[in-house]
This record gives structure tokens, sequence and C-alpha cells, in this order.
């Protein structure tokens, strides 16, 4: 028993560590194709309250968990991104207000201490962890070259400022997926600051969670999510 242990551990130590020369990301487009931008951009001209998002004080987390009979071997992880986009159009007639977001996946980050910390993850992750886990995740699961942004697409809210429930629609891996999302938006002087949190499965999306050794070690399929996101009106 004691010798099939040190085994997965050895398996599971090369399968996390990087390659030496990693390939190449090609640098993904501006935006992605289908984007509204020139719906803001109009809307913005007629003097409708139109938000820019702000990528800099702006971020998404997501947490990842890990499964299977020899979990105590991985880690779960935080992964991130400072790279959120597009705009939010918050009219007094709060029914019409709707916004559209997207992140390009090569912008993910993977177990930044801190975000770590905040989830309570305490397992140690090496820069080797890190770096294999951020390549299995954009090349193995995400397919990142193929299916470059997670788009987020939000409309026909209920409720009152500054909570509300909006219809949102979800764009990963090639398949956009609508759930019912809870929003705290909180509008002030020019700017607004709009975050939440929901969880999905990985599997709703054609995503196969990474595993190893027969799903000895695996990824779990739900993901939890959450965006804090700051703007400024155009």
């Amino acid at each position: 028993m004691r010798k099939a242990s040190l085994l997965a551990v050895l398996l599971l130590a090369a399968a996390c560590a990087p390659l030496v020369k990693p390939p190449a990301v090609s640098e993904p487009p501006r935006a992605p194709a289908a984007f509204p931008e020139e719906f803001y951009r109009q809307a913005g001209e007629r003097g409708e309250p139109v938000f820019r998002i702000d990528p800099q004080r702006s971020q998404a987390v997501i947490h990842v968990y890990r499964g299977g009979p020899l979990a105590r071997f991985g880690h779960d992880h935080a992964i991130a991104s400072r790279r959120l986009h597009g705009y939010i159009l918050l009219p007094r007639r709060l029914d019409a207000a709707q916004a559209d977001l997207y992140v390009p996946l090569e912008s993910l980050s993977v177990d930044d201490p801190a975000l770590r910390a905040q989830a309570g993850f305490d397992t140690t992750v090496s820069a080797a962890d890190i770096a294999g886990t951020r390549r299995n995740m954009l090349e193995k699961v995400l397919e990142a070259e193929r299916y470059p942004f997670a788009v987020l697409h939000l409309s026909r809210p209920e409720g009152e400022l500054p909570a509300l429930i909006l219809n949102a629609e979800i764009g990963l891996h090639g398949v956009t997926q609508t759930l019912r999302l809870p929003v705290e938006i909180e509008p002030a002087a020019g700017e607004l600051r709009a975050h939440g949190r929901f969880s999905l499965r990985q599997t709703e999306f054609g995503i196969t969670p990474y595993s190893l050794l027969g799903g000895a070690l695996q990824v779990q399929d739900r993901i939890d999510l959450e965006f804090e996101v700051r703007a400024r009106r155009l």
C-alpha cells in the first residue's frame, strides 16, 4: 500500500511539472466577434447612462475543488482574472438595464496566495504545481486557443437597487447557458460597483473536468465564481 501511494505521488508530480518550453498562446482578438461595443457607444452618445468597466479595479475569481479517492494529494485552486472588459447600461427604467462583459481566458492566473488565503485553501502549492495547473486548464480543459473568451450578458432585471436578479447568459467553451443571477449594483457619482456570485457545472458547457489516474484524483464538476466590477460612466 505504501509503494502504491508513493507511485501515485510521483505520477502526480510528473503530471504537474511544467514543459521546458510552453507552447505559445496566440494573442486573442481585441474582443469577441459578436460583442456589442457599438450598441453601448451609441447609447452613450445619446446621453444614456452607460458605464465602462475598469479592468484595473475589477476582478473575477473562480474556486475549483479537488475530488476523487486521492484528493488529499491534490489542491483546491483559486483562478482569477483582472482583465474584465465590458459595459453596463443603467437607465432610470431598470427593466431596460443590461450589461455585457467578457474575459480573455489567457488572462487567467492561478493560485495567488492572497486569494487562496481568502478562500481558506490551506495546502501548499509549488511553482511547478501552478505552472502545470494553468497549462492543463488552458490547453486541455478550456481549449483557450479555440474558445478564447468567457462572456456574460445580463438583462431583464427584477427587484430594486441595489439588489437585483438578472437573466444571465453565460458563454464558455462554445456553449451558452442561462440562469437567474443575483447581483448587487451600487451607483454613486458617475461610477458604480457591481458584484455577484454563482455556481456552475463544467459539464453543462461540454467541458470534461480534469482528472488523473483513472479519476483517482480529479477536479470536481462544480465550480464557484464571484465577480467584483468597478465602472465609470462614459
